[in-house]
């Protein structure tokens, strides 16, 4: 899903695609309460909200998420 490190930042990226990457990648999501979530990777984890209502990851959270990866060693 390269889409995540598009220029400048998509806001049609679905949060489900980012769980789905997250999961693809060998990590695991946790649901925690209300619509949190942690989406973990080997050495780290993001904190985060799951968008509501609509289900398309904001701006900034697709931001953090790239970064997130990034951090973790995985860049395209």
């Amino acid at each position: 899903m390269r889409e995540v490190f598009d220029q400048p930042t998509r806001s049609t990226i679905t949060f489900s695609a980012i769980e789905t990457l997250v999961i693809a990648l060998g990590g695991e999501v946790t649901e925690r309460e209300g619509s949190r979530v942690i989406l973990s990777l080997p050495g780290g984890m993001w904190h985060t909200h799951r968008p509501h209502p609509g289900k398309e990851a904001k701006k900034y959270q697709v931001e953090e998420f790239r970064e997130f990866l990034r951090q973790k060693g995985f860049v395209p």
